[in-house]
C-alpha cells in the first residue's frame, strides 16, 4: 500500500494506490507528507524490534559538546542529580527540576541485568527545584541553591502571576510566589489530581501558559507504548488538558499524543506546539517522532494510527473513525529519537536565521539498532512553517559501534541573554550554548 498525505492550507487532500509487489527495504511502502515535507515510513515488522541501550560513560574535564561554528558551548552547571527539565522566569531566574525515573527491587535488578541502567538513573529521584541566578549575566552564575524539595518526579514548571506552579508526575502544585525570592518559604496546595507514573519515562508532565494567561497547558504521556494494558488505563493520559489557573475547568485540548514532553508557544503567533515521542515496536523506523503545531480538538492517532491516518497494526480495526480524522503532524524528527525537550528561539543574540525557530532536545532511544538522537537540532521557520531539520549541538556520542555516550541531553531553554541552556540529565550539567 502506498498513500501520500498532502497538506495546504487547512484542508487535506487524500490519494490512494495499492500495489501488490513485496516491500524493498530501501524504499518505502508508504509516504506521507507533513507541511509539504515528505517522510518515508516502511512497512509495519519490516525490520525487526530491538533493545540497543546505551551506555553513559560521563564527560572527561576539557570535554565539551560540539556547537556549529560562530558558536562557545560552555558549562553552566555541575554535578547535579539527573536535571531533567529547565524554566526560566520571566525576571531571569533560571530554574531545574532535579527527577528521574524510580525503579526499585526486582524491577532495578532485571534493568541491570538488561543495560537499562548504564543508560539512565533509575535510583532514587532527587525531587528538588534548584534555582540558578546570573546577577551580571556572564554565563556563570553566581547563586544556585535548593528552592522546593520534597517533591513527587517533578518536571514542568511556571510562574503566573504570583503563583509558582509545579507538576508532580501525579498533580500540579500551586505556591505563593515572590519576585526574585531564593527559595520556597510558604506551603503548597494540590489543585489538580494527575494520572501518575506512565510507560518508561512517560511520567513527565509539562506546563506552558496561554499567550495570555487565562489557561495552563498540561501534558500528560501514556500509561503503556501501545495501549496494551486497554484504553482504560489510558483515561486522560496521551492528552494536553487546559485548566484555568486555579485548576478549575479542566478540557482535553488534544489528544492522541503518545508523549507530548515538549511543548512552547510559537513567537508571534501564541499557537502551542509540541514535540512529541512516539511508539516503539514497529521496527528500526517507525515511528517517526514529530514536531506539530497542536489544535484545539485535535486528534493524533496514538494509538489507532500514526503520522496520519496510518493504521496501527497492534489495534487494527478497533477504531477505524479515529484512524481517518488522524492529524498529519507538521515535521518528522526521525524514529526513537526521543525528542523530549522543546523551545522556540525568541533571543537576540544567535544570529536572524536562528530567529523564531525551534530547539530539540533528542534525548536518544533504545529501540533502534543504531543509536539515534543524542544531540540537540534546530528547525528554522518561515512564514510560520517549519523547514528542514539542522543539527545544532552535537559530541553526545563517543562510540557509535561500542554504543557509548556522554550524556544525553533533554531539556533545551533559552536564557535572558539569548544563549540556550541544554540539560544532560544523564551527564548530571547543564551546558550553555552562546553566539561568538
Amino acid at each position: 500500500m502506498k498513500s501520500m498525505i498532502l497538506i495546504a492550507g487547512s484542508g487535506m487532500l487524500l490519494l490512494s494506490a495499492c500495489a501488490q509487489k513485496k516491500p524493498d527495504p530501501k524504499k518505502a511502502d508508504q509516504l506521507a507528507s507533513g507541511a509539504g515535507r515528505e517522510v518515508n515510513l516502511p512497512a509495519p515488522y519490516q525490520t525487526k524490534s530491538v533493545k540497543n541501550y546505551c551506555d553513559v560513560i560521563g564527560w572527561e574535564k576539557g570535554e565539551l559538546p560540539v556547537a556549529p561554528a560562530g558558536f562557545t558551548v560552555s558549562l553552566f552547571a555541575d554535578s547535579l542529580d539527573n536535571p531533567r527539565n529547565i524554566y526560566v522566569a520571566p525576571n531571569g531566574d533560571v530554574f531545574v527540576a532535579e527527577a528521574n525515573t524510580e525503579v526499585k527491587g526486582i524491577k532495578k535488578l532485571g534493568a541491570d541485568i538488561l543495560g537499562v541502567s548504564k543508560s539512565q538513573d533509575l535510583g532514587k529521584s532527587a525531587n528538588k527545584v534548584l534555582l540558578f541566578r546570573d546577577a551580571d549575566h556572564d554565563g556563570r552564575p553566581e547563586l544556585r541553591t535548593v528552592f522546593l524539595s520534597g517533591l513527587h518526579q517533578p518536571y514542568g514548571l511556571l510562574i503566573l502571576g504570583n503563583c509558582f506552579y509545579v507538576a508532580n508526575t501525579d498533580g500540579l502544585w500551586q505556591y505563593p510566589y515572590r519576585d526574585g525570592q531564593a527559595r520556597m518559604d510558604k506551603p503548597g496546595r494540590k489543585i489538580l489530581d494527575l494520572p501518575a507514573g506512565g510507560y518508561n519515562n512517560h511520567w513527565t508532565r509539562n506546563l506552558r501558559a496561554s499567550a495570555d494567561g487565562s489557561r495552563i497547558f498540561v501534558d500528560v504521556g501514556s500509561g503503556s507504548n501501545d495501549a496494551e494494558h486497554g484504553m482504560a488505563n489510558e483515561k486522560r493520559r496521551a492528552d494536553i488538558l487546559s485548566i484555568k489557573p486555579d485548576g478549575s475547568d479542566e478540557q482535553v485540548y488534544a489528544s492522541g499524543l503518545r508523549n507530548p514532553a515538549g511543548i512552547d508557544l510559537q513567537p508571534g503567533t501564541g499557537i502551542l506546539w509540541a514535540a512529541v515521542n512516539e511508539r516503539d515496536g514497529l521496527g528500526d523506523d517507525l515511528v517517526p517522532d514529530y514536531l506539530t503545531s497542536v489544535r484545539q480538538g485535535g486528534f493524533y492517532g496514538w494509538p489507532f494510527a500514526y503520522f496520519g491516518p496510518h493504521e496501527d497494526p497492534n489495534n487494527k480495526g478497533k477504531a477505524p473513525d479515529m484512524v481517518k480524522k488522524t492529524i498529519v503532524p507538521d515535521l518528522s524528527l526521525g524514529a526513537h529519537t526521543a525528542s523530549l525537550g522543546l523551545a522556540f528561539y525568541n533571543g537576540k543574540s544567535f544570529p536572524a536565521h536562528y530567529r523564531n525557530g525551534a530547539f530539540i532536545g533528542q534525548h536518544g532511544s533504545w529501540n533502534r539498532s543504531e543509536l539515534a538522537g543524542y544531540k540537540v537540532v534546530f528547525v528554522p521557520f518561515a512564514q510560520n512553517k517549519p523547514g528542514k531539520m539542522e543539527d545544532f549541538l552535537t559530541g553526545f556520542i563517543k562510540d557509535k559501534a561500542a554504543k557509548k555516550v556522554h550524556g544525553r541531553p533533554v531539556a533545551v531553554a533559552v536564557a535572558p541573554d539569548g544563549s540556550l541552556l541544554v540539560a544532560d540529565d544523564a551527564g548530571n550539567k547543564i551546558w550553555r550554548v552562546s553566539a561568538n
